[in-house]
């Protein structure tokens, strides 16, 4: 039996899938390691719900022989992978990170699953999460079934919500990539803290059939990975059209690195001044700065912008109200919702049932004017350079309404950049504190290519996306 060595754990696809089409070691070899590592390291993190060990050795059985036989089908074969605990797996429990939900089994799997397993990709593992996508509005990191999710970087450090343990995960080299789901930043959050590569699609870019709805408007899934490539051949592979999603854009998604930029010289890119000199919390300042540096010296335009002044976290917090309110009203009225981890996501919920029409009315009409607002600033710049968060991850023991260090910035890229429905990829830029942060590239709708291809870029000039946590054998 071949070994499998500890950098294989944070090798990305493209190496993995080339090694294993050398037959440097076989699928079963390294899922049975992956499998191993996840079930053995993934507690330390919280970041583990279900190993799917079974399933994943039979499919790798099947990887194997298709391999013997050269038939490839494409980069994601053979590849380990997890999901967050929202999707349905056929047969297995899902359990929203909730305790009410615990037992709750589905008899098909998510079309995400569905897509991957065609590609030959090893689903080997559920990843926890805040318990209902974070809805109600939770204050604690231990708002979750199998408690906080730790950072591999720090444990008395959160590992970002509400897509917790795939960033854990993907970190600590549990599994190569992740499925995790954005509403309002539960990508791009945890990608950054974690010092990880999160992408965020375009709103409807990829089907959300088969997974816990908690803002029919607003939630999106997408991959978080090791670098802006990885984040590229995932997403190559989930985009797709489907009926099952009404929310769908009925567009795909195809990897086109080669076609996809004009000179850099012709691609602008706006930015904030305050969110690069003294906007973002002091630790994080330096490392925001030199990032910006590095952008710079790729020969694109920087344009100075402004965001206009809205008020885009109390929008996104009376839409997810609104929605999930009608979604989970049964659960709440039953009384099941007192069995959640935190009182204050508790009153939340209950607090939506409330809500009235009016406000939820009016929240998606002022919504429309921050769709308008983020089409004129595309009308002088290609996408948006901004911190994705300002500084680095929370205290575990801390609430996460705790005031940080001052910031200037009004950092608001992820709730805007949600509402208008605009996909984003986050990359690691630096440390602050020792605990990674990054910045984030905001795109028109399905520009997808053009900000992977800038990522490439950026993390060709860097290797920060190559950084590891201390995480023991």
């Amino acid at each position: 039996m071949a070994e499998i060595a500890p950098d294989i754990f944070f090798a990305s696809i493209s190496e993995l899938n080339a090694k294993l089409r050398a037959k440097e070691f076989s699928c079963r070899e390294l899922t049975k390691a992956f499998c191993d590592r996840i079930e053995r390291i993934g507690p330390r993190y919280n970041a583990l719900v279900l190993s799917l060990r079974k399933q994943a050795m039979s499919k790798a059985k099947d990887v194997d022989r298709e391999l013997k036989r050269d038939r490839t089908r494409g980069p994601l074969q053979g590849i380990p992978y997890g999901v967050k605990d929202l999707l349905a797996v056929k047969k297995q429990p899902t359990t929203w990170g909730a305790k009410p939900y615990a037992t709750q089994v589905f008899d098909y799997d998510a079309h995400i699953i569905e897509r991957l397993n065609k590609v030959g990709a090893i689903l080997i593992a559920k990843l926890s999460m805040v318990e209902l996508a974070g809805g109600g509005d939770y204050r604690t990191a231990a708002a979750s079934l199998t408690g906080p999710g730790l950072n591999p970087w720090d444990r008395t450090r959160w590992s970002g919500g509400s897509s917790s343990g795939p960033g854990a995960a993907v970190a600590a080299g549990l599994v190569s990539f992740a499925i995790g789901s954005e509403t309002s930043g539960s990508i791009l959050t945890p990608s950054a803290f974690c010092g990880l590569t999160g992408l965020r699609p375009t709103y409807g870019l990829v089907s959300r059939h088969g997974a816990m709805a908690l803002s029919w408007t607003l939630d999106k899934l997408g991959p978080m990975c090791r670098s802006a490539e990885d984040c590229a051949l995932v997403l190559h592979e989930i985009a797709g059209v489907d009926s099952d999603d009404p929310g769908s854009a009925g567009r795909s998604f195809n990897y086109t690195p080669q076609y996809t930029l004009r000179r850099l010289s012709e691609i602008t890119i706006g930015y904030m001044p305050v969110d690069f000199q003294d906007g973002a919390e002091p630790s994080a300042q330096a490392a925001f700065r030199a990032a910006f540096d590095v952008i710079k010296s790729l020969g694109v335009k920087l344009k100075e912008i402004q965001l206009p002044e809205l008020p885009y976290g109390a929008l996104v917090g009376t839409i997810i109200a609104g929605e999930a309110g009608s979604i989970f009203e049964e659960f709440i009225r039953s009384g099941k919702v007192d069995q959640l981890a935190d009182p204050h996501q508790i009153a939340g919920l209950k607090a939506m049932l409330d809500l009235p029409s009016t406000e939820y009315l009016r929240a998606m009409r002022v919504r429309s004017l921050v769709k308008a607002a983020f089409h004129d600033l595309f009308l002088n710049c290609d996408m948006i350079l901004a911190p994705t968060r300002l500084g680095p991850a929370n205290k575990v023991a801390e609430p996460l309404d705790t005031p940080g260090p001052p910031t200037k910035s009004r950092g608001g890229m992820i709730p805007g950049g949600n509402l208008a429905g605009l996909p984003a990829i986050s990359l690691p830029c630096g440390f602050a504190d020792g605990l990674p942060v990054a910045i984030s590239l905001l795109g028109r709708p399905f520009y997808e290519n053009q900000l992977i291809a800038i990522g490439n870029l950026f993390q060709k000039q860097t290797d920060w996306h190559r950084r590891r946590p201390p995480v023991e054998a």
